[in-house]
């Protein structure tokens, strides 16, 4: 049988979840390198390049090292972008040591294997999301960049069910994003887009990872 491929891993970290409706968790952090969109306002740059080719059984034997210290069972594959490589066999060995994974993607690549908590943060100009990324997201996230529009929101707010939650994170924790924010929100609110929600960047408040 041939081996897995490996995976390019930026870094592997606990922190606290910082975004979105896992906000607060205690979380272990598998950061790819790469990504297909490099956004200009991204704030994990240094994930579009380096990192260090690791076997699946090789991430999973570090977090078993992590899980023994801060006592989580929730692992969050984020980027960059993961889902350009094949998660597949690191998510299988995930669950078959107990882990419950998160995966954060930008909604651009099908989703190979369904995760126990998918969060989809289309990005601007084009706002792409594949039928998987539809169909598996537990959450949308949008980040409040400066020409977010609120046609924009209620066009994605229209592609998925309402019972998933679409939340506005202002960008990098910028001022003027959080008022941009509350004002496309309350516009929002006014036109009826259903199950919209404020969200932020906890780990930028604490100052942590």
């Amino acid at each position: 049988m041939p081996l897995p491929p490996t995976l390019k891993i930026r870094e592997i970290f606990f922190s606290a979840a910082g975004e979105g409706l896992r906000q607060g968790q205690p979380t272990i952090f598998v950061r790819f390198s790469g990504c297909n969109l490099r956004c200009s306002f991204c704030d994990t740059k240094h994930a579009w390049k380096g990192g260090q080719e690791l076997w699946p059984a090789e991430i999973l034997d570090e977090l078993a090292l992590l899980k023994k210290k801060y006592k989580t069972n929730w692992v969050c594959l984020t980027g960059g972008e993961p889902l350009l490589q094949d998660v597949g066999t690191l998510v299988r060995l995930l669950r078959r040591a107990g882990f419950h994974v998160h995966v954060e993607t930008n909604g651009t690549r099908p989703v190979p294997v369904k995760p126990d908590w998918l969060t989809v943060s289309p990005k601007p100009p084009v706002y792409k999301i594949t039928s998987d990324c539809l169909r598996l997201a537990s959450e949308v996230k949008l980040v409040v960049v400066r020409s977010l529009k609120l046609e924009e929101i209620g066009t994605i707010r229209q592609k998925f069910p309402e019972n998933i939650p679409l939340l506005l994170q202002p960008q990098s924790n910028a001022a003027w994003s959080y008022k941009k924010a509350w004002k496309l929100y309350i516009q929002a609110i006014r036109e009826g887009l259903p199950n919209l929600r404020l969200s932020c960047q906890l780990h930028k408040i604490y100052g942590i990872k």
